[in-house]
């Protein structure tokens, strides 16, 4: 069945802050310029913000860029912050950095605590009110070239196919979408933004990315304990000194608290658990407070692009550009993106729009990393860029490095390190330490599949799966007898199970499918890298509201 094809200017493929910043900013330009442009932008999720997961703690300085009056227009951000704090944690006590040894990574004057989700639908708002064309629920799924090996657009994922991959009784084939450019703003991990990587090479020379997975809860809890504009981040327990991770805890909006935890996916131990050390951590005595009374609202995880400048691939190739956690624009220093993201989506729509107004198309757009490392937001990244490396080394020498890095060197150190691909870095489970995890007690702890159930994912059950093996005997051969199946515990939503069928041997992979809250971690994760992820059908998979 041949495709119906639309075609437009530009054509945006993702609705966080990224794609809807180059959106605006394509209309602004196109505004005071007097001229048409057509931009049109699609979500896989269901509507706009549905899959937008972060802390969030905010800096402005993007959003004041784009939008200087976004206040008096008002931009959901209405908790700015009040106070820091930064903790060492050990298995019961604690140790509080003083605010002068605070490194300015880690200051939050002038920034916001809010929920990235209801920014974005807001974004969204000011999109289509300057004529950009916004379609939810459509999930490109394939790039598309021509004769030349530009890229033209991309395909929108076929709705209806049943598991087996035939055609249902609700069939409809997906749209091609073809644009003079395309700007790739799928998110960390993007499904097309890795084809791109490997279709282009856009990674040679580079450092391989490397990430974290992100696992939040939202709380509402007694007025009485509520602070809100409190920033607090933690250090140590319950992860060992040779593991990179941290958490988060924000007050903020009507007796809401955002908790967190994020976990660096370079992790050698294949016990180890995300969900459950997240678990864990809201039991110490310094956290639990924060929460006791409370009643917990939401959930969901994501993984996160955390390697910094060296990581960054090329940004540009004929017809297109990568923008915002695509290309993995994240701070993470400082546990911040939003601002970054916006900033590179303006500056490929800055690109774009210039090459449009040459008459040119789908050639490469060589001004947009010309602008961004002429940018504050190189600046920003450069100044940081061993954090990740030093922090790989174990909590006390990384913190204390990079402490000293940023105090002497004021980020200008005349070295650069370099990071790792993190599924290389596990250790057979042979040679690791087993950990014992303690049952969830329902009040401050609990489970993966009550989770996943406040994260409002949903998946039509027959189709095709969108967790993809490529070589079916690798989870049992490889994963289950040298890593004892890590993929159980590295997914944070109970995705993937070993079961025996009732048999005492012969074990197989069960993937349940249906509870993936799109996270990207089995992607990044997997040891032989033999899963891919890619886009269910359009609108499906988690739905939050305020995350």
């Amino acid at each position: 069945m041949e495709r119906e094809s639309m075609e437009f200017d530009v054509l945006i493929v993702g609705g966080g802050p990224s794609g809807l910043a180059a959106a605006i900013r394509l209309k602004q330009l196109a505004a005071a310029a007097a001229r048409e442009i057509s931009v049109c932008l699609i979500e896989k999720g269901s509507e706009l913000g549905a899959h937008i997961l972060s802390g969030a703690v905010i800096d402005p300085k993007g959003l004041s860029e784009l939008l200087p009056d976004w206040q008096a227009q008002g931009a959901p951000l209405t908790t700015p912050v009040t106070e820091d704090r930064f903790m060492f944690l050990s298995r019961e006590g604690s140790f509080r950095v003083p605010d002068f040894a605070l490194l300015p990574a880690l200051r939050n004057h002038g920034n916001y605590i809010g929920s990235l989700g209801q920014l974005v639908r807001w974004l969204g708002e000011q999109a289509e009110a300057l004529g950009v064309e916004i379609y939810p629920g459509f999930a490109g799924s394939e790039v598309l070239y021509d004769e030349d090996d530009r890229v033209i657009g991309v395909a929108t994922g076929d709705m209806g196919r049943l598991h087996d991959g035939s055609e249902g009784p609700n069939f409809q084939r997906g749209m091609a979408l073809l644009a003079r450019y395309t700007l790739f703003a799928e998110g960390c991990r993007g499904q097309l933004g890795k084809q791109l990587e490997a279709h282009f090479n856009l990674r040679a020379g580079v450092d391989p990315q490397t990430y974290g997975l992100g696992i939040k809860e939202l709380w509402e809890v007694p007025a009485a304990q509520h602070q809100p504009g409190l920033v607090m981040h933690t250090a140590g327990w319950p992860l060992s000194n040779d593991t990179y991770g941290g958490s988060f805890l924000y007050h903020y909006g009507e007796n809401r608290v955002a908790v967190g935890f994020v976990l660096g996916l370079g992790y050698s131990n294949p016990h180890l658990s995300a969900f459950e050390e997240f678990q864990r951590y809201k039991t110490h005595p310094v956290i639990r407070p924060h929460l006791q009374g409370g009643k917990r609202l939401a959930y969901g995880a994501r993984a996160l692009a955390a390697g910094g400048l060296q990581s960054l691939p090329k940004l540009t190739f004929p017809g297109g550009a990568l923008i915002g956690d695509d290309a993995g624009f994240l701070h993470a220093a400082r546990i911040k993106g939003t601002h970054t993201a916006i900033k590179s989506g303006m500056l490929a729509a800055e690109a774009a729009f210039a090459a449009i107004g040459a008459d040119r198309r789908q050639d490469e757009l060589s001004a947009y990393p010309a602008a961004f490392r002429n940018s504050w937001l190189h600046a920003e990244l450069r100044s940081t860029r061993n954090f990740k490396p030093w922090m790989s080394k174990g909590l006390v020498c990384g913190t204390l490095a990079f402490g000293i890095e940023q105090k002497l060197f004021g980020g200008k150190a005349p070295w650069t390190l370099h990071n790792h691909a993190d599924h290389s870095q596990l250790k057979p489970a042979a040679q690791s330490k087993p950990i014992d995890y303690p049952k969830p007690d329902g009040v401050l702890s609990f489970d993966r599949l009550s989770s996943v159930f406040l994260s409002n994912t949903h998946h039509e059950e027959d189709q095709p799966c969108h967790l993809q093996l490529r070589n079916p005997a690798v989870p049992i051969g490889i994963n289950y007898e040298q890593f004892d199946a890590p993929e159980q515990r590295y997914c944070p939503a109970g995705v993937y199970e070993i079961v025996r069928d009732g048999q005492p041997t012969a074990p197989r992979l069960q993937i349940n499918a249906q509870n993936c809250v799109h996270c990207k971690s089995c992607d990044i994760k997997d040891p032989t890298q033999n899963i891919t992820w890619v886009s269910p059908q359009g609108g499906e998979g988690p739905i939050y509201s305020e995350m």
